[in-house]
């Protein structure tokens, strides 16, 4: 937003003023930072307002963008995101979209209403195709609807699995995405920039090696630094942070599917058990985003869920940071409440809360976040 006129002297004034009081040559060197100031959580059990579980599904080879013919239908899948669903769902959308250019269909269908199938069909929809979303549950009954919403291509593949061409379309997809939700960072989707601390009790932050994909990921992250000790707020050892984004599923979901509507979209509830009935659908380019649904409906046995539970605690408006860590536990701060998580259960396809998984997500997480701060 441009500075109005006299926004600019206001500063220039305060700027020179805030300089004669102090008496501070030009010459000066530039004080320590001083630590970073963050607002402790309130974790108590009584602050509790509810505790979810959701199902990621998980590709150990990585997410699936590929074409396959069913008869006279050609099926485009984009399913298998693992922890990343949110993240790379502008990514790999794109990627899928780019695999049905040069096709003479205009009018397309889209199995699945989460966020994988909700940003197939946008794109699609700016390419100008006419696009019929098939879904079993809608938002808010989607399983992207029980994501945490942090940007961050995590846990999206083995690394012993990794092949060259994933690889560059992993690349691609989070490249892609991240510059696609910056123009959408706004309170009308739900997206806003804060900092993310990643706390350890082992080590500073390591660059990743350059084998790895994220060597070429983890440049995308603004303002990044390991903070020293006089600039460290918490009560452990190692302190990286950088700025990321928060996507607020809530919110961001009924966005995309107002402006899919609003685009002349149309969606139709109505679950598909089996190939056979996607191939007698009315259109004949099919985009398959229906998660781990893949699994039965076109027999991907290589899926698998990992299971995440997620405790929620009252709101609080002036947390305004993010934070990973120690090991697997993490706080974001939304609108719908404090979340606090720390379960990655490969394989566990029970859904049920898992009292003893609360209390140790709230306690870990009450060790670092419950301040008071350090001054």
């Amino acid at each position: 937003m441009a500075l109005s006129r006299r926004g600019l002297l206001a500063g220039a004034v305060a700027g020179l003023t805030g300089c004669a009081a102090r008496r501070v040559p030009v010459t000066a060197a530039v004080e320590p930072r001083t630590r970073a100031r963050v607002a402790p959580v309130d974790v108590r059990r009584e602050r509790v307002i509810r505790t979810i579980v959701g199902l990621r599904p998980y590709r150990p080879s990585g997410f699936r963008v590929a074409v396959e013919k069913l008869d006279d239908t050609l099926v485009i899948h984009n399913y298998g995101h693992g922890c990343a669903g949110i993240t790379l769902s502008w990514g790999t959308a794109q990627l899928a979209v780019g695999l049905a250019a040069g096709l003479p269909e205009r009018e397309c269908a889209v199995l699945g209403c989460g966020v994988v199938g909700l940003s197939t069909a946008r794109l699609l929809q700016l390419r100008g195709y006419r696009v019929t979303i098939y879904t079993k549950d809608m938002p808010p009954l989607t399983t992207s609807n029980v994501a945490g919403g942090y940007w961050s291509p995590v846990t999206v593949f083995d690394d012993d699995r990794l092949t060259p061409e994933f690889r560059q379309q992993f690349v691609d997809a989070s490249r892609f995405a991240f510059r696609w939700y910056q123009s959408l960072a706004s309170a009308l989707y739900g997206v806003r920039w804060l900092p993310v601390y990643s706390l350890s009790t082992t080590g500073p932050f390591r660059p990743p090696r350059e084998q790895s994909p994220y060597s070429e990921i983890d440049p995308l992250y603004p303002d990044a630094k390991q903070l020293r000790e006089a600039e460290n707020p918490f009560p452990v050892p190692f302190v990286y942070r950088r700025m990321s984004m928060l996507i607020e599923p809530a919110i961001y979901l009924n966005a995309l599917l107002g402006d899919f509507e609003l685009a002349r979209g149309r969606v139709e509830v109505r679950e598909l058990a089996s190939p056979r009935e996607v191939a007698g659908l009315p259109e004949k380019l099919v985009f398959n985003c229906t998660g781990l649904g893949a699994r039965s409906l076109f027999g991907d046995n290589e899926l698998t869920p990992i299971r995440g539970q997620l405790t929620f605690l009252l709101p609080q408006p002036e947390v305004n940071y993010m934070t990973v860590g120690p090991g697997d536990i993490y706080m974001f701060p939304r609108q719908d409440g404090i979340l606090l998580g720390g379960t990655h259960e490969r394989g566990e396809w029970n859904t049920e809360l898992d009292a003893a998984t609360v209390e140790r997500v709230l306690n870990e997480n009450a060790a670092v976040l419950s301040g008071p701060s350090r001054s």
